[in-house]
């Protein structure tokens, strides 16, 4: 299935039907008095999360949803029906915003959470509203009030923990699928990774979190180059930020260090919010690196990084290092949501860089 994460719709509710102006007529009632009924409430449009969809791609296409009319009210006091309300499915982490203003009418952050985008119009009243003492037959009626209609943008940002950040062909979509259940597109060429995927990483009973892996970014993504800043939405949400570095690139020419700043650069450039964000350097494909020069290329890498946070060198490829990067990354996300941390416990394979 296409991965799509934006949508321009258009929702419209539905009117009120209007109100009826009746009398009643039977044999022997000389004086049946007013019995117009009230019009019925228009249907109104909701949106619904549900976790079961991933993808914006139903509204690329349907682009026009409405509700239909209340009906019209009737005699002998009788109340015109309402019309049925309709329901967007939507993926969690969707934002529901007015296309014409900006404003951000309503955010789906778990499953099962609905919202009102359109409220449907109120029916009109019968003249059974306007009887007094001095006006006994009223041949007033009113109509239906319109139902809200809003063009509006929906803009999908995924709900992880963990976010991948790096160049392309640095090795995310391999510690994805090394890590958790995730099964992305993986090969020896870069920009395999097309759309974001989501991994769910066991680390214990009742112990997770969520990995996202977005496109890799080049230098000039804040412009348009590239396909990583289009998603670098999908990372605003994430509790930490994982920059992956490659430690053995192809290309000879190419400085692991030169790019790692051409990131952040772009980063900053994006959002500062994001850039704020915390963020551990992460060296994968260590296996390809002579292991007599493991430790002082990455020392080497720090040092003209003038890194200060937490270093990690593994393989993704063969799950060097990944289990205490479990560990760390678990205790800090459960930090932040204030859940009770695993314990600390030691491992034999050191962590290059890592006080």
């Amino acid at each position: 299935m296409k991965f799509v994460d934006e949508a321009l719709i258009d929702v419209s509710a539905g009117h009120g039907g209007a109100g009826c102006v009746s009398f009643r007529r039977e044999k022997f009632i000389p004086f049946g008095g007013p019995n117009g009924g009230d019009g019925g409430r228009g249907g109104s449009v909701w949106a619904l999360a549900d976790q079961n969809i991933n993808t914006l791609i139903d509204y690329r296409y349907t682009r026009r949803h409405e509700a239909k009319n209340g009906e019209a009210g009737r005699g002998s006091d009788q109340f015109g029906a309402a019309g049925p309300d309709i329901e967007l499915r939507m993926p969690v982490g969707t934002i529901i915003s007015d296309a014409d203003t900006g404003e951000v009418m309503v955010e789906l952050l778990e499953h099962g959470q609905r919202a009102l985008i359109a409220k449907g119009g109120d029916g009109g009243f019968g003249n059974m509203h306007f009887k007094t003492s001095t006006n006994r037959s009223p041949r007033q009626k009113t109509p239906g009030w319109d139902g809200q209609a809003f063009k509006i943008k929906l803009e999908l940002r995924v709900l992880a923990d963990v976010g991948l950040l790096g160049m392309p062909n640095a090795g995310k979509s391999t510690l994805i699928a090394a890590i958790s259940n995730a099964r992305p597109k993986i090969a020896d060429y870069p920009f395999t990774t097309l759309h974001p995927n989501l991994g769910v990483v066991r680390v214990g009973p009742e112990r997770s979190f969520v990995v996202a892996d977005v496109p890799g970014l080049i230098e000039g993504a804040s412009e348009g180059a590239g396909l990583g800043h289009r998603f670098l939405r999908h990372l605003q949400r994430t509790r930490l930020l994982l920059h992956m570095v490659d430690a053995a690139p192809f290309d000879e020419g190419v400085d692991p260090v030169v790019q790692a700043r051409a990131i952040v650069a772009e980063l900053k450039k994006y959002d500062p919010k994001l850039h704020a964000k915390p963020r551990w350097l992460v060296f994968n494909k260590l296996d390809m690196v002579p292991e007599a020069e493991r430790e002082a290329r990455v020392k080497d890498y720090v040092r003209r990084l003038r890194w200060k946070g937490p270093v990690f060198s593994i393989s993704a490829l063969t799950r060097a290092g990944l289990q205490p990067l479990i560990e760390k990354i678990h205790n800090h996300v459960a930090e932040q949501q204030r859940v009770a941390p695993l314990p600390d416990l030691r491992f034999d394979t050191p962590i290059a860089g890592d006080d």
